[in-house]
């Protein structure tokens, strides 16, 4: 039933840009770390190239995608039909972060559309991408995208933004690294 691809072939790619949710998950390399998944959405994931994506990563209450990836780099993307054909796809590669004021950042960024919150953009060169039935997958009606973000983030302006991401993402649960560029500021 499960396929490998070698590539993000064209069917792959029509797949993956006409989901509306995807899924991210890191860990650190100690058992003892917490293993980390997060839902994304909105307009935020980008086809690079056949074996590249990017994504763009928002403010959040914590940080660790960042800190695994910058520790180990091992991340994996999980993408789910909720309508149509049942299908789940998984991406697995080893991520890098851009942040502002890194040399790449700018280019990646300009991949996007215009947002706030904006605190990162995830990179990610994969290894491996397969896909399998999803016949578990319930079915689920998109009725559009939250707009609380951006609202929040405008209401915070960028000193109160930079703020919060001073206090919440430097750092993962575990303690280690993660957000750099508020503290370059």
């Amino acid at each position: 039933m499960g396929k490998s691809y070698a590539t993000i072939d064209d069917t792959l790619g029509a797949f993956i840009a006409s989901q509306y949710v995807f899924f991210v998950a890191t860990a650190p390399v100690g058992a003892a770390g917490h293993v980390n998944l997060s839902p994304k959405g909105l307009d935020t994931f980008r086809i690079l190239g056949p074996t590249t994506i990017a994504y763009l990563d928002f403010v959040g209450s914590g940080a660790e995608t960042i800190a695994h990836l910058r520790e180990n780099g091992r991340i994996v993307v999980m993408l789910c039909a909720f309508d149509g054909p049942p299908k789940i796809v998984r991406l697995y590669g080893r991520g890098t972060v851009a942040e502002p004021g890194d040399p790449e950042f700018a280019a990646l960024r300009e991949q996007f559309p215009p947002t706030r919150a904006v605190r990162s953009v995830i990179r990610v060169e994969l290894d491996r991408i397969t896909d399998s039935c999803g016949y578990g997958v319930p079915r689920y009606r998109y009725e559009g995208p939250r707009t609380q973000l951006n609202e929040w983030a405008t209401r915070k302006g960028d000193d109160g933004v930079r703020a919060y991401q001073s206090e919440h993402n430097v750092h993962s649960i575990d303690g280690l690294p993660a957000l750099r560029w508020v503290e370059r500021e």
